[in-house]
């Protein structure tokens, strides 16, 4: 495992900080068990509470599964590093991260992802189409971004904002997912309800037979039946999980 330089321990910091970084270490390593990763890319973050509007994310150069709570590296909404820490941070995950936690202040957790099925999905001009139980929790609630490169410019981060809107889940065309949170077991769900629903859009269509598409009166009534109970039950389950085959993720 990588030498990490981490934030100040347990001890030193606020226990509403302490907390926020043992979820999102949390989230990384369930993102990585639930085979979601790529490589030392993407990024997680996470609102701290507070008026100084920090939010925590990874490590530029640790993998998923190596990403401990203290090793979280805390910055601020220009992209500098609040505390002591020798990592650096992606430019690509402050530009999209920051441009969610900037214009949505109620946005606490954001995923961004590059799995193939959702690239996939992101490729398709029609987009997540609503062909599952999966996909129905996001009927008419996915906002898209085109394409610009990769996502360094800050120039970039007002036309994601303006995307996104008002919206949970974005497709980054030709790139990837997006989910947001008020908590991080909200976004983690979310993640994991649009990666199965792409998988099995990619599956259904590899198939070459004709798509089944419900009525949209009966699209509607399945997205509005799903309430936020799953996140609420779901994370602590995960987290007993994880507890149970790692809790290095705490230290």
């Amino acid at each position: 495992m990588a030498q990490v330089i981490a934030a100040p321990g347990p001890q030193t910091q606020p226990a509403d900080e302490r907390e926020a970084r043992v979820h999102l270490a949390a989230a990384y390593r369930l993102v990585d068990r639930f085979g979601m990763t790529d490589l030392i890319y993407n990024h997680i973050s996470l609102r701290i509470p507070g008026r100084e509007h920090h939010f925590l994310i990874n490590p530029w150069g640790l993998m998923y599964r190596e990403i401990t709570a203290s090793s979280l590296v805390k910055i601020d909404l220009d992209g500098n590093v609040v505390g002591e820490n020798a990592w650096p941070v992606n430019p690509a995950g402050f530009v999209i991260h920051s441009a969610v936690h900037r214009a949505r202040p109620e946005v606490n957790c954001v995923i961004h992802t590059h799995t193939p099925y959702g690239a996939a999905v992101a490729a398709i001009d029609s987009g997540l189409l609503p062909i599952s139980q999966f996909a129905m929790r996001f009927y008419g609630r996915v906002a898209y971004h085109d394409y610009e490169g990769l996502a360094v410019s800050e120039e970039e981060r007002d036309r994601l904002a303006e995307d996104l809107g008002d919206n949970a889940v974005m497709i980054l065309r030709n790139h990837g997912l997006l989910t947001t949170g008020r908590t991080v077991g909200e976004a983690f769900v979310s993640m994991d309800y649009l990666e199965r629903a792409c998988r099995i859009q990619i599956e259904a269509q590899s198939t070459g037979a004709n798509i089944v598409i419900p009525p949209r009166d009966v699209c509607e009534m399945a997205a509005n039946q799903f309430g936020p109970e799953e996140h609420e039950r779901a994370w602590p389950a995960l987290l007993r999980m994880l507890d149970e085959l790692d809790p290095s993720y705490k230290d």
